[in-house]
């Protein structure tokens, strides 16, 4: 059984979303912790002039694991939570996007990781989209 075929056998509460745009946001999300996670390490590696860019893509990798986790539990979605909480993890993968963009040229991960919060904010955005209550 995958992810999605659980998710769809699980009660929503009181919410209702284009399951294919969950499942999408999920992933993305997974993707973006991911990347972040990487360039957090291949940044301490460039010493402290990459102090930020670290503790950017750090906090990057926690928010959008909680807000993967949140996703998983649909029964205990609220409506207005769940959107402070995917707004939050939006406005911090953009600014993680612009931190990483600022040394792609210096580190490949960075590269890597700015296309990979910017994805999540995509697809995060799609997801509010399809929600209602």
């Amino acid at each position: 059984m995958d992810t999605m075929e659980m998710m769809k056998s699980m009660d929503m509460g009181e919410m209702t979303m284009d399951m294919d745009a969950m499942q999408e946001c999920m992933q993305s999300l997974n993707a973006c912790a991911m990347a972040a996670a990487m360039c957090a390490g291949s940044d301490m590696m460039h010493g402290p002039e990459m102090a930020t860019c670290c503790a950017m893509c750090s906090n990057m990798v926690e928010m959008a694991q909680a807000t993967m986790h949140m996703m998983m539990r649909p029964a205990g979605m609220n409506m207005d939570v769940m959107s402070a909480m995917m707004t939050a993890c939006m406005t911090m993968g953009k600014a993680c996007a612009a931190e990483c963009r600022a040394h792609a040229d210096m580190d490949e991960m960075c590269r890597y990781c700015a296309m990979a919060c910017d994805d999540m904010v995509m697809k995060c955005e799609a997801m509010m989209a399809s929600m209602s209550a």
